[in-house]
């Protein structure tokens, strides 16, 4: 599987090419979007965006003992917050579908080993 990145600058020509509007202002809108979604995960809110998912605050236990996995030195571990994300259930069923062999291929694999 190649891995693909989509990078904020991605994401600002994309709406600019579908709205018409200009580079600066989709770009202020996109940063202020962001913004708001950081500022509401500082405040340990969650936020849902409904066909999208949402976006929750979590606070992770902190551990007196972990191990780091590149080094394999012991280390303690503070509580933190983490952030954690729940796609919704138009996304989660569009994503599930990738990559699925549709009905007609299989029967082509078929054909080509008789046996």
């Amino acid at each position: 599987m190649t891995e693909k990145k989509y990078t904020k600058a991605d994401l600002i020509e994309s709406v600019h090419q579908k709205t018409g509007l200009d580079r600066k202002e989709v770009q202020t809108v996109i940063e202020c979007f962001l913004n708001t979604i950081q500022s509401a995960l500082m405040e340990e809110a969650t936020l849902e965006l409904r066909g999208f998912g949402t976006f929750a605050f979590k606070l992770r236990k902190g551990r007196e003992k972990a191990r780091n996995p590149r080094t394999g030195a012991i280390l303690s571990v503070q509580d933190h917050g983490a952030v954690t994300f729940r796609p919704g259930r138009k996304l989660k069923q569009e994503l599930w579908n990738i990559g699925v062999v549709s009905d007609a291929e299989d029967t082509k694999f078929d054909d080509e080993y008789p046996y």
